[in-house]
């Protein structure tokens, strides 16, 4: 029987994708929901739904973010995941710790990527500490927007010791306040705003969330390599424009299009046969092998 994995998004409708895939012989409906930044729409979504498909995924906001080894609930998300009672919902956090680990070691093993003493510009690592680890211990010297990007401050972070610090004062209480205060959702992850440009312009490698960056991104990205996901093939021909060398996405292309990690999280725990709470690091890295998830690699020079 055919598996369905549903993400409910905070973020605009226009983007909503279905696709069927198979992955380890078994079929798998994911279907996007974005709701226009409409959380009592999420709801009522995940309420309809709720016992009938096999896993949610978050979308369009975080419900947990990491710095160091301490974790951060966001309490709107929280909130609104409550509300599945039967199937389990994920945000793809799980996964980000693990698959975007792996894929920036496997890059580096493989030589696509010379990491090297390269500099990487991560638009935001609180909501993905697994990717900023990795892109540090392949030898990347990175840069972090953190306060840039998501509080409009024009002051780029350059360790992870720093941004364990600034996350301990400031977790604590961003978690408390609406999303959309710091992230975009709804039709405003369609506009762009560049700014921060020189940050940018520094950076050989742009890394992180896709809606921080094309929001934000300068025109021009001449040669620069872009790790991210969630692309459309609209985002895909706005960076091809832009002069980048090379998209990687984390998750695979999956009939044109590369879902968040919360819709490849769902995909891992509704083939799982455990509930969320239950799977580990090694569940995670054991499905990614049985389910052969590769990373989206395209050159454009």
């Amino acid at each position: 029987m055919e598996k369905h994995v549903v993400s409910i998004s905070l973020g605009s409708s226009s983007r909503n994708h279905v696709a069927v895939s198979e992955f380890a012989g078994q079929k798998v409906r994911l279907e996007r929901i974005g709701t226009d930044g409409d959380k009592a729409a999420a709801k009522a979504l995940l309420r309809r739904l709720d016992g009938q498909v096999d896993a949610f995924g978050l979308g369009g906001t975080d419900l947990f973010i990491y710095a160091g080894n301490r974790r951060y609930t966001f309490r709107e998300s929280a909130e609104i995941a409550a509300v599945a009672k039967e199937t389990p919902i994920v945000d793809g956090s799980g996964l980000k710790n693990t698959l975007e680990r792996r894929v920036i070691r496997q890059l580096a093993k493989d030589g696509i990527v010379q990491f090297k003493g390269k500099r990487a510009l991560m638009v935001c690592a609180v909501d993905r500490f697994g990717m900023a680890e990795a892109l540090e211990e392949v030898g990347c010297i990175n840069s972090y927007g953190d306060l840039m990007f998501g509080l409009g401050l024009p002051l780029p972070l350059h360790s992870l010791k720093a941004l364990d610090r600034l996350a301990r004062i400031l977790a604590p209480v961003v978690t408390r306040l609406p999303v959309s205060l710091f992230y975009p959702t709804g039709e405003t992850q369609q506009e762009r705003r560049p700014k921060f440009a020189a940050a940018f312009n520094a950076a050989d490698i742009i890394a992180g969330d896709l809606h921080f960056i094309r929001r934000y991104m300068p025109d021009r990205l001449p040669g620069k390599i872009v790790i991210t996901n969630t692309v459309t093939d609209k985002d895909k021909e706005l960076l091809r424009q832009s002069g980048a060398s090379l998209l990687i996405t984390t998750t695979p292309e999956l009939d044109g299009r590369s879902f968040g990690t919360n819709v490849m999280e769902a995909v891992l725990v509704a083939m799982a046969g455990k509930k969320a709470a239950e799977l580990t690091a090694q569940d995670y890295e054991a499905l990614l092998d049985r389910l052969a998830v590769k990373p989206r690699i395209e050159c454009w020079t």
